[in-house]
């Protein structure tokens, strides 16, 4: 099975805490960078939620996600544009952030549990799809938007570069686990 870095021995344990902190920190300095594209900007926080889970597995990938989202809500410039707080969470955008958990542990799950590939794949576009259903609903009950117009302002411009998230962590993601897991040893 492809479980992520194992926790072991308290060694292992200190390990794994620290590199949860680091991808938590990782993700609080890439995701406030965005390039707007319409009311959803373009961040590389769902590539560094992949990674995550890659490097860590579901559990570990999921908390480090659980810490962005909570250092944001507490008001920390963490999220996109710099912005920080529970006004962004509850905003219309706020359903895109929350869906990166259901995406974490979907996308973890399908990574950690087996090493083919091409079931990687279908895991990352799953939590992806998942996280579009979160966002596009709460995006369509806040603005009162058809789902037509949610989905071309939302989700179709994001496609390209999602699938290309998805292919940047299906290259680097095994190999820095990895590397990770032999640092430990």
């Amino acid at each position: 099975m492809n479980s992520g870095i194992t926790v072991t021995n308290t060694r292992s344990k200190i390990y794994i805490l620290a590199i949860t902190a680091v991808m938590s920190a990782v993700m609080c300095v890439l995701a406030p960078i965005a390039i707007p594209v319409g009311p959803v900007p373009v961040t590389l926080a769902t590539l560094v939620l992949l990674l995550s889970v890659y490097i860590l597995g579901w559990k570990f990938g999921t908390v480090s996600i659980i810490i962005y989202l909570l250092l944001g809500m507490a008001g920390l410039p963490v999220f996109s544009g710099f912005s920080g707080g529970l006004a962004k969470l509850v905003g219309p955008t706020g359903g895109y952030l929350i869906g990166y958990i259901p995406m974490a542990v979907i996308a973890g799950l399908f990574i950690e549990k087996t090493r083919n590939r091409l079931m990687h794949i279908v895991g990352m576009v799953l939590g992806t799809a998942v996280l579009y259903v979160f966002g596009t609903a709460w995006f369509c009950v806040l603005t009162s938007s058809a789902l037509g117009t949610a989905l071309t302002l939302c989700v179709i411009p994001f496609l390209p570069g999602d699938i290309a998230k998805i292919v940047v962590a299906l290259l680097f993601g095994s190999v820095l686990r990895k590397s990770l897991t032999k640092a430990l040893n």
